[in-house]
């Protein structure tokens, strides 16, 4: 889970690119840095982010069979949500309790 700003859009084949600025990491399996790709696995916009818009994200980190694919991915079902002061207060809320 993570705050975002969305830097740029770009089809690739099937799926969509975000690059996004890793603004504040909450909690992550993983290490991020301060700028990544993010992966949705269509191209209908789903879930909608807006270039320059900042974003709660909660991805996941997909590796494929062979371990030669590692990449962030947010699933089409995903949690993607506009980013607000009470998003962050209701997240570090959270923590606290997991």
């Amino acid at each position: 889970v993570f705050q975002g700003r969305i830097l740029a859009q770009r089809l690739v084949g099937q799926e969509t690119r975000y690059e996004v600025e890793v603004k504040t990491p909450y909690r992550h399996r993983f290490p991020l840095v301060s700028r990544e790709y993010v992966w949705v696995p269509n191209i209908c916009g789903c879930p909608r982010l807006q270039e320059g818009g900042e974003y709660l994200l909660m991805a996941r980190r997909h590796v494929n069979y062979e371990r030669t694919l590692n990449r962030i991915l947010l699933q089409d079902n995903g949690y993607a949500r506009p980013w607000t002061p009470r998003e962050d207060r209701l997240v570090r809320e959270a923590a606290q309790h997991c």
